[in-house]
């Protein structure tokens, strides 16, 4: 056993019993962080706009501060962007995260030295949590490849400015400098594919043990290496134990890259976002990511179904219930106020708090009333796998056909198999009854003779691939929306549907 691992058993000790004394006292932390949010931030620019200096309690700050998403918050960004100080947050943000925005281009998220910690920590919290609940600690000693966008940064007015897990790649530890994968050279490579040509060429021949990304590009990664190899990954990297992901759910990849891998390892799910780590996994046997009440961010929730109301209800983390749909609202030491992520969350424990991710609050299809959401997508597919045993896929995405050729309207499954169903109208008809199961205004619409069954379109290989390609989005932290309730993604698919 290195000395990496022998190390890292007492941190992981210590960080463990922090964890339980944060994770079960989450009121108390949460109320310290909102005193010192308003605090902190009552001298700014928007702390004068919204009269922080008159908030005294929760119900002050929820009459003075609106919900905003990043367009309304924008006029706020561009000060920041022109030079200006204290316009959210005090001084100037360490770092801009770029990022995509839905409707207003790239996005710009400010990062401050404040908050900087949030992400880091939460991250390397993440693997101590799980050395000290398995004590398997002998995966730090090998190499661990962190497949990110690049560290290379541009500047704003003086400020750093690029992709988060290029930000990230600056504060990796000193002590995991020397066994981080690829090199930074390798990390600054724009192009994705020739990245990952130059990623097997670095790592092909070394003693790999943690490899961390977004689950679709880990599977390219390991098809490559296949290609090169004609072997499993297991035999590739003996002694590769641990994948951690984030950005997308696990379940439709699950199959598929552990048939690559050629065994079941453990993973840990993480839930890292430019706006701020929410979440990691931090059991093996519990469900659910433990949500990060005393990391420099106070939560709100708002019940899904009422975001788009004039007033929705506004909850903190006390007043949340099991099994219901929340989109994330966060106010951070980053100087994010009153500040949707455009996520959805369901909480499946209280003691402590725990999470899924089941959406995004604007992906979704109601083009009839019948709001499916991603996470019944995704259940639907898992179930209907189940069944289809012979079946990987590689990806898929939902559109509303709205006008069809012929007959009602229906719900199209944009799908590239790795291996298809043996019998496809059986495979539909059973994704079709399990999606009508969980969510029972499909389930009417079906009944009803307004929708007719969902129609499943298999795309050529690498479908997902080239078109993620055409739009400059391939590898890094980019993913395609599982479903959205208009056809932009089922046109830029239709090039690649399959001769029926």
């Amino acid at each position: 056993m290195g000395i990496r691992s022998v190390l890292s058993r007492p941190f992981a000790k210590q960080i463990a019993k922090q964890q339980k004394q944060w994770s079960t006292n989450p009121g108390v932390c949460q109320d310290k962080i909102f005193s010192k949010l308003i605090k902190s931030a009552q001298n700014t620019t928007f702390g004068q706009d919204h009269a922080f200096g008159s908030i005294r309690s929760y119900d002050d700050f929820k009459k003075n501060v609106p919900i905003r998403d990043y367009e309304e918050l924008s006029p706020y960004i561009k000060k920041i962007i022109e030079g200006d100080q204290d316009v959210l947050w005090p001084g100037k943000p360490t770092y801009l995260s770029k990022t995509s925005g839905t409707t207003s281009g790239v996005k710009y998220i400010p990062i401050t030295k404040d908050s900087i910690p949030n992400h880091i920590n939460s991250a390397r919290n993440a693997l101590l949590s799980y050395i000290h609940e398995t004590g398997n600690a002998k995966f730090i000693d090998g190499k661990l490849i962190f497949l990110s966008g690049s560290p290379e940064l541009d500047k704003k007015n003086g400020i750093n400015t690029g992709r988060l897990s290029g930000i990230v790649n600056h504060h990796v530890p000193n002590y995991l400098r020397t066994n981080q994968m690829p090199s930074y050279q390798t990390n600054c490579i724009d192009d994705w594919e020739e990245k990952l040509d130059t990623i097997i060429e670095e790592t092909i021949t070394q003693n790999m043990t943690l490899i961390s990304g977004i689950p679709p590009w880990v599977q390219m990664y390991f098809d490559k290496l296949h290609e090169r190899t004609g072997k499993k990954i297991m035999d590739i990297f003996p002694n590769f134990s641990l994948f951690v992901y984030g950005g997308v759910n696990f379940e439709p990849y699950k199959n598929k890259l552990f048939d690559s891998i050629g065994k079941e390892i453990d993973s840990i799910e993480t839930y890292p976002a430019s706006e701020g780590f929410i979440a990691y996994q931090d059991s093996q046997h519990e469900e659910g990511l433990l949500l990060l009440v005393n990391s420099g961010i106070f939560f709100e929730f708002i019940p899904a179904d009422e975001y788009f109301s004039e007033n929705p209800t506004r909850l903190t983390i006390e007043d949340v219930e099991l099994g219901v749909n929340y989109a994330v609202i966060i106010n951070s030491n980053a100087g994010l106020w009153g500040y949707s992520i455009g996520d959805t969350v369901k909480f499946v424990s209280k003691k402590p708090y725990r999470l899924l991710v089941t959406g995004r609050i604007k992906h979704f299809i109601s083009a009839f009333g019948e709001h499916v959401i991603g996470e019944e997508v995704e259940k639907a597919m898992k179930q209907t796998m189940d069944e289809f045993r012979e079946v990987d896929l590689v990806e898929f995405s939902v559109a509303p056909q709205v006008n069809p050729e012929s007959g009602l309207p229906l719900h199209e499954w944009y799908i590239e198999f790795d291996n298809p169903p043996n019998d496809l109208p059986a495979f539909e008809k059973a994704l079709n009854l399990h999606l009508q199961k969980l969510n029972t205004y499909y389930d009417d619409l079906i009944s009803g003779n307004i929708l007719t069954n969902l129609k499943v379109i298999s795309l050529q290989k690498d479908a997902f691939r080239n078109y993620m390609k055409s739009l400059g989005k391939l590898g890094g932290q980019n993913k395609v929306p599982r479903l959205s309730n208009d056809r932009k993604i089922a046109m830029g698919l239709s090039p690649f549907v399959l001769a029926q």
